[in-house]
């Protein structure tokens, strides 16, 4: 059980990511990619990315493993900033005795199959060519396993931030946090989560970063560290067959259906997210019209939808809004 305790600062401090984060992306979903979980949402990714993975598996293997501690250095506070090299970067910048005590924690683990290997030595002793090992693998294995499904990975992440903004909109921070039933429980000033280990996390007026991750399973993620950030990882829904449909080949043969008023419409009204009802009154159409127009979009690759209780909501993906700018573009 995770119990975050939070104080009158701390939730005036509650933010939500503005998109994904690499390395928390490369984290559990190399994870999810060692283990068997989720086959419906899951088969077919893992199914085009083992071969790829290749050399960079055992390193990551050694420092990811599908059970119990992983080093907090791998997934450091970004500041906002979602690119990839910066990422790396940071990480390859982790003062010494955090890498030490980060890999001292990882060698004693309970749940490590086995002893660390050989070459973990040099990681810790922030030697320059191990440093540079971890991050040409870290960069290797977002290149294979992650960059050509990032659109998709961006889409649902952004869906999710929707349904969080309607949230904070409707209730403010307190309906924020009371929207994740299930997966968290909020009973002021406690977040509740299931979690493999028992900790109370208390964030002392340093606020939480909440971080949605389309690779995280079931139940949040955190970090071991109590004087690092405070951060919960926490996992979206998802649409399946996303890792087909992010290969582009159908999305090109659905593409030609789009003609039309008023899917063009739907498409431009989705960028701050509607639900069908709202797409319904706005464009004086059924129901089940709109829900028609919204598959033929979904199966392009232009749209989101995600349940929220009762209501769909549906939001434009970055495929989506690169097609309405070029069409804007073009006036």
């Amino acid at each position: 059980m995770l119990r975050v305790h939070f104080t009158a600062d701390d939730l005036a401090r509650v933010r939500v990511a503005a998109a994904p984060d690499p390395l928390w992306e490369i984290a559990n979903s190399f994870q999810a990619l060692i283990s068997a979980d989720a086959p419906l949402l899951l088969g077919e990714w893992r199914r085009l990315v083992r071969p790829r993975v290749g050399s960079v598996h055992g390193l990551l293997a050694a420092l990811l493993p599908l059970r119990g501690y992983s080093p907090d250095f791998l997934t450091p506070d970004l500041r906002g900033s979602f690119d990839l090299a910066g990422a790396v970067e940071t990480v390859l910048g982790t003062p010494r005795a955090r890498l030490r005590g980060d890999l001292a924690r990882l060698a004693v683990s309970r749940a490590r199959p086995g002893p660390l290997p050989p070459g973990t030595r040099a990681l810790a002793d922030g030697e320059p060519d191990a440093l540079r090992r971890l991050g040409a693998a870290l960069h290797t294995y977002h290149r294979r396993a992650l960059a050509p499904f990032w659109p998709r990975i961006r889409a649902q992440v952004d869906a999710d931030r929707a349904v969080r903004a309607r949230a904070v909109l409707e209730g403010g921070t307190d309906g924020l946090l009371a929207g994740f039933r299930p997966v968290l429980r909020w009973q002021s000033p406690v977040l509740e989560a299931d979690y493999p280990v028992r900790r109370e996390l208390r964030l002392g007026g340093r606020g939480l970063l909440l971080q949605p991750s389309f690779f995280c399973l079931r139940r949040p993620v955190t970090l071991a560290a109590e004087d690092l950030t405070p951060v919960l990882v926490y996992p979206i829904q998802h649409t399946l067959g996303w890792a087909r449909e992010s290969g582009g080949a159908e999305a090109g043969v659905e593409l030609g259906a789009l003609i039309g008023r008023t899917r063009a419409a739907i498409l431009e009204d989705v960028v701050t997210g509607r639900t069908t009802g709202e797409l319904a009154e706005r464009f004086g159409v059924s129901g089940a019209a709109v829900s028609q127009h919204t598959a033929i979009l979904r199966r392009a690759g232009l749209l989101v939808s995600v349940r929220r209780s009762k209501n769909v909501l549906h939001t434009i993906t970055p495929t989506g809004l690169a097609l309405l700018e070029g069409a804007r573009a073009s006036v």
